[in-house]
């Protein structure tokens, strides 16, 4: 069987340092096959315009496959295999056509590489595709996170071209589906109330902490966590849901497409917190308060997620006066306050032992591994009554 290397997507966010594949990743690449199969079709009419369609078979004795998947990041292998049987007559013959077919894969590789470079560069992407098969990215990087992308080379672009969240939503929006239905599909992960549920037509509402409502079935194991919430509406119970949600044209959230998991919060969740300050306007302090930065607020929501573990409590959070944002822990005779300035991503650490009035300070640098590492000691230390 002869086999091809053909793609080296490098997958890119801190879900991939290990060198693993989370398995709804591998959705993505699933598309992506569908994907070039369409385009390579394409490819072959292009070269033989006389047809009306491609030969019956053109798909025949050639598949895509996972051959690997080497660390650096994680890079998933996709080798080009041709599996067309073997005999004494038509050996030569299936691997002549494998030869064939191949060329127009490889077409389709560089004219998708090239689409999604320019978007990122804020390129015409109908040069590199047509209308309808950039809607395949309506399915293509479902998964990606804020903080993710997935980057691209080929033999022809040796400079890595990246599918983020803003380079696919540009591919899709000039892809002819959006014309039809409005709807755009991108991963989630959505924290709000549930103040209404109807069993009978087997809905809830979802209220974001922006105040924007979305109706949503219910799906049957998550009916119990659902009602739990609804009950708790007014003891302010939130949920984190996670899934594929669906966004109009506005980037407005109007649905689910797949609803993959739901869960109650912890009423002092990091993310839900911040998102409260998300809204807020210069002058928000008796006219002098400066409103928190949305980039500010997102990295710092981060930092949190992937360095503070879950089993240590979670501080209070306060917006200050100077834009920042100040955590503050009680833990037995110690008062911990972090005041984080979101613009320099420094944070000024006060501890005081109420019992003999102690206190110490740190500046830290919470753009290094070390300052997390340091909070997060200092708090370990504390709870297990070390200091």
């Amino acid at each position: 069987m002869n086999k091809v290397e053909f793609l080296r997507p490098r997958l890119c966010g801190a879900r991939f340092e290990e060198g693993g594949i989370p398995l709804e990743v591998l959705k993505d690449l699933a598309v992506l096959e569908e994907m070039l199969i369409e385009v390579a079709k394409w490819k072959f009419l292009q070269a033989h315009p006389y047809r009306q369609r491609s030969p019956r078979g053109f798909t025949k004795g050639i598949e895509l496959k996972l051959s690997a998947v080497e660390k650096g990041s994680a890079v998933p292998v996709i080798s080009l295999f041709d599996t067309s049987p073997r005999t004494f007559d038509t050996s030569s013959r299936a691997s002549m056509m494998f030869g064939q077919n191949r060329s127009y894969f490889e077409q389709a590789r560089e004219s998708i590489v090239n689409a999604i470079g320019a978007a990122d560069q804020n390129g015409l992407t109908i040069n590199h595709l047509p209308k309808k098969h950039l809607a395949y990215f309506n399915r293509i990087g479902q998964s990606l996170h804020a903080d993710e992308c997935i980057e691209f080379v080929t033999p022809q672009q040796s400079t890595p071209v990246r599918l983020t969240q803003e380079t696919r939503r540009k591919l899709v929006l000039a892809s002819s589906r959006v014309k039809k239905n409005g709807e755009i599909t991108e991963s989630v992960a959505l924290r709000g109330l549930i103040p209404e549920a109807d069993q009978d037509q087997r809905t809830f509402k979802l209220q974001l902490l922006n105040g924007h409502t979305v109706t949503i079935p219910i799906p049957d194991p998550h009916i119990d966590t659902i009602l739990k919430a609804f009950n708790g509406y007014r003891q302010d119970t939130r949920v984190l849901l996670k899934g594929i949600g669906k966004y109009d044209r506005q980037n407005r959230l109007v649905g689910m497409e797949l609803f993959e998991h739901i869960s109650l919060l912890d009423p002092l969740d990091i993310p839900a917190r911040l998102d409260e300050f998300r809204d807020m306007k210069d002058g928000w302090l008796e006219g002098k308060g400066v409103a928190p930065g949305l980039e500010g607020l997102d990295w710092l929501a981060a930092g949190f997620d992937r360095h503070f573990p879950d089993d240590l409590p979670l501080p209070y959070l306060y917006p200050t006066p100077e834009g920042g944002v100040q955590a503050e822990w009680s833990i037995s005779e110690n008062e911990i306050s972090l005041e984080v300035d979101l613009v320099t991503h420094h944070g000024a650490w006060h501890r005081l032992k109420v019992n003999n009035q102690a206190d110490d300070v740190q500046e830290l640098n919470l753009d290094d591994d070390n300052g997390w590492a340091w909070i997060v000691a200092e708090i370990r230390n504390m709870v297990e009554g070390g200091a």
